[in-house]
């Protein structure tokens, strides 16, 4: 009877997130649901919404004096870290995917992660005693870097570069300094008289006129978008080469329509065009669980909402990013770089590999919450997010350690049998969508 219970909550919060997508995209959603069925952490990563629903169901004790209402990530799971060039031009390893972001309690992000690591640890079969000392050395380096932001003037000081990162980050930024601008464009598009256009296939397709105007007045509106101390010279920069509609992204983008648009790029010469994309925003899956009255009259669109928070997380955020509409529907734009390479856990397999590498996640979260309040160019939160969790947890951190690795363990085995449960409706066709 419990499992049957459980079956019909994860139907349910599912089919309440994702009916509208599902029946603009059908084939998108089941191609969804096939990569969440592959393994627990696929599902877990495909099912945030079940994630809050359970969180803002249960009594939480440890988020006060207004670290109940910072923003947060909101998808905070190990396979969310990556690199990117920043706008100062630097090579940096942080956290990436921003489309989740909202405002709520800094521990959600926590416990998101820590369950997170457990279920990828569990499926490397480290024990329990392992996963436990994972997840608290993750959250002490949070902590100790939340210290720090507090004796600190400065919360945009940390940053994982090349000359401070060690073992698979470092390896990851050397990737993607190897990287080329040209590699990228040689594999997207093709030479038509001397100039670049969209290559066919690959997910791309071609618009139609009305589409195709549409998609044009859009970007013309995202220009406005970009703040003036990131702007290139719009003479050249921004002029627009070609535009194609796409498809075929991956779990969390199932079903949402967008856009790729070629752009002239820092200069007339053929390997510095410049890809972006143009992706409708999604609904942020914390958003279904609280009330949004406040936030949602803070913002124009749900691309609006991303783009700001980005901004407000990320200290140094890509100087393309920004934000448009369709049809009244908000679209975040960013650029497709070359240099975006994710964290590869495959080859992090045991628990003295992960140590270094969990103390650094602890950092760059620590790092997100605390870069996010006045000092922003925001003032949905504007107040020292620092002295809010260090004073949330005055006195209790240790209580606290103990307490988010309980957490994350008993929800990492949870996870494993809702997998099990919604591979099994899914099955059965109850998720909203036909298996077959």
């Amino acid at each position: 009877m419990a499992s049957q219970n459980r079956t019909t909550v994860i139907v349910d919060v599912l089919r309440d997130a994702f009916a509208p997508l599902m029946r603009a995209d059908p084939a998108a959603f089941r191609a969804k649901y096939r990569k969440m069925a592959a393994d627990p952490h696929a599902f877990y990563r495909g099912s945030a919404c079940l994630f809050f629903h359970d969180v803002t169901g249960e009594k939480e004790a440890w988020a006060d004096h207004g670290a109940e209402r910072i923003w947060i990530h909101g998808d905070l799971h190990v396979e969310n870290f990556g690199t990117y060039l920043n706008s100062d031009g630097r090579l940096v390893f942080d956290i990436n995917d921003f489309d989740e972001a909202y405002v709520g309690h800094f521990t959600w992000d926590l416990q998101r992660f820590a369950a997170s690591l457990a279920l990828v640890a569990w499926q490397k079969a480290l024990p329990e005693d392992a996963i436990r000392k994972l997840i608290a050395r993750y959250v002490r380096s949070y902590l100790a870097q939340v210290n720090h932001y507090v004796a600190s003037d400065n919360d945009d000081d940390f940053e994982i570069r090349l000359d401070r990162a060690e073992g698979p980050v470092l390896t990851a930024l050397v990737e993607a300094r190897s990287m080329r601008r040209a590699d990228l464009l040689d594999d997207m598009t093709v030479l038509t008289k001397g100039v670049r256009r969209f290559a066919e296939g690959g997910g791309a397709r071609r618009l139609k006129r009305e589409e195709r105007a549409k998609v044009v007045a859009a970007f013309r509106a995202y220009l406005d978008t970009i703040p003036e101390s990131k702007r290139f010279d719009r003479d050249l920069f921004y002029e627009l080469r070609d535009v194609v509609g796409m498809s075929g992204f991956g779990i969390g983008s199932a079903g949402l329509p967008a856009y790729n648009v070629l752009v002239e790029g820092y200069s007339q010469a053929l390997d510095n065009d410049v890809v972006l994309s143009m992706k409708q925003a999604n609904i942020p899956a914390l958003s279904r669980f609280v009330d949004t009255g406040e936030v949602d009259a803070y913002f124009d669109h749900e691309g609006h909402r991303t783009v700001v928070s980005q901004r407000a997380l990320q200290v140094h955020t890509d100087p393309l990013l920004g934000h448009t509409s369709i049809d009244g529907v908000g679209y975040v734009v960013s650029e497709i770089s070359p240099y975006e390479v994710d964290l590869d856990w495959s080859e992090i397999n045991e628990p003295e590999d992960m140590r270094s590498v969990v103390d650094l996640l602890g950092r760059a979260t620590a790092k997100i919450h605390c870069a996010s309040d006045e000092d922003s160019q925001q003032d949905l939160v504007d107040f020292d997010v620092e002295a809010a969790i260090a004073k949330s947890l005055e006195g209790r951190r240790n209580e606290f350690i103990t307490w988010l690795c309980d957490w994350g363990i008993a929800y990492a085995v949870r996870v494993r049998e809702d997998h099990a449960l919604f591979v099994d409706a899914f099955r059965e066709g109850q998720v909203g969508i036909a298996a077959t």
